[in-house]
């Protein structure tokens, strides 16, 4: 008896070791057990994988993000529409109280919380069709970044507990997200808000409620209040451009002082850090990137997403079309993993050889240029890859 009983400590322990791969089984039982010991009745975990199965696919579409590769100017143009410009007008004086309830409380202004509504799910239009339970099973499952989903897996659990989502029929985006500006089942717990005051969070239903817990959420993540975010600039064709980028922070009143100026009406308070941002380089767009930018990532980890998202709410907001400059010419995805490979070969960080130009890739671009003495504004070129 002694003996089975061993064989069943070690069977667990085993299940509970398992963090991904591996049989889909033991996995479960896993992470049923890790579920339990958080306190979740172990009939409400079992209730919760019933009939639970793995998406191939979620897995194929979290290996087809290719978009992201694209450059700030092709993507922009892409994702920002007439008819979502008109639109988000329009669900702004629907929603009015809302908003202004959003901008008293936490000092974001509409336009910020619009933009997000608009590319998660085109005002909540297009909310997925995913089963979210098996999504979040697939992803935490997968080895590429169970870190992130196994925990939001188990707090899939604790939300069906408190009546938050269905097992069975609840579903959203590929990646998990539940709602209309689609959140992760720990950020619905945590942050999530009854914003038309029906007692209810509904993030699927309730425009208000969604838009409340989005403000919520950033407000948690660090907005600060009634600060900008992000404004088109004009820089002078001498600034130093190895002082350009996210790893780089001045004041505004140090920037005004270098011969930067906002394109339309005046710079931010003189003294707020923010860094000159060049998308595409010191041809293209030029932007000023204020603290509150910083929050963005931490809703989205892609710079061309976060830096469209950013940029749609200013124009929201009413500001201009942003001026395309001449910039160099983007370099292809294969050439783009190329030079990935030779910026890690020469001992920098990149975050991965996945073809995309984020903010590590940048800056160990910007470190090659001020080696080479080229000029350092973080954007590869074809001569900055032939040199390397």
């Amino acid at each position: 008896m002694r003996s089975a009983i061993f064989a069943l400590s070690i069977l667990a322990s085993t299940a509970s070791a398992q963090t991904c791969g591996g049989p889909v089984g033991p996995f479960i039982e896993g992470v049923k057990a890790e579920a339990r010991a958080t306190g979740i009745p172990a009939q409400t975990v079992d209730a919760f994988f019933q009939g639970a199965q793995i998406d191939q696919a979620v897995i194929n579409a979290d290996r087809a993000q290719g978009v992201f590769q694209r450059d700030f100017i092709s993507f922009s143009r892409a994702l920002i529409s007439q008819n979502r410009i008109d639109n988000g007008r329009i669900y702004g004086q629907r929603l009015d109280r809302t908003f202004d309830t959003i901008e008293a409380r936490f000092g974001i202004p509409r336009g910020v919380l619009l933009a997000f509504w608009a590319f998660e799910t085109d005002y909540g239009q297009v909310q997925g069709s995913f089963n979210t339970r098996n999504a979040l099973l697939t992803l935490a499952h997968d080895c590429r970044r169970p870190e992130l989903f196994r925990p939001q897996l188990i707090a899939a659990i604790e939300l069906y507990r408190r009546g938050g989502m269905n097992p069975a029929s609840t579903t959203g985006a590929w990646a998990g997200e539940i709602g209309q500006l689609q959140k992760l089942p720990r950020e619905i717990i945590r942050q999530g808000m009854d914003g038309d005051g029906d007692g209810i969070v509904d993030l699927k239903g309730s425009s208000a409620d969604a838009l409340m817990t989005g403000a919520n959420v950033l407000s948690s993540l660090g907005w600060r209040p009634n600060e900008p975010w992000l404004q088109e600039i004009v820089v002078p064709e001498n600034l130093d451009w190895a002082q350009t980028g996210l790893n780089h922070k001045s004041s505004v009143r140090e920037w005004a002082a270098r011969g930067v100026r906002a394109r339309e009406g005046a710079l931010g308070p003189a003294n707020l850090q923010a860094s000159v941002l060049l998308p595409m380089g010191r041809n293209g767009p030029a932007f000023l990137a204020y603290t509150n930018f910083e929050v963005y990532f931490d809703w989205n980890k892609s710079f061309v997403y976060v830096t469209t998202a950013a940029y749609f709410a200013t124009r929201l907001g009413g500001a201009a079309v942003y001026d395309a400059g001449n910039p160099t010419p983007a370099l292809s995805g294969q050439q783009m993993q190329q030079l990935q490979q030779k910026l890690t070969q020469r001992g920098h960080d990149v975050g991965g050889i996945d073809g995309i130009l984020g903010a590590m890739t940048r800056a160990a671009v910007q470190a090659e240029q001020i080696r080479l003495g080229l000029p350092a504004d973080a954007w590869p070129t074809i001569d900055l890859l032939n040199r390397l």
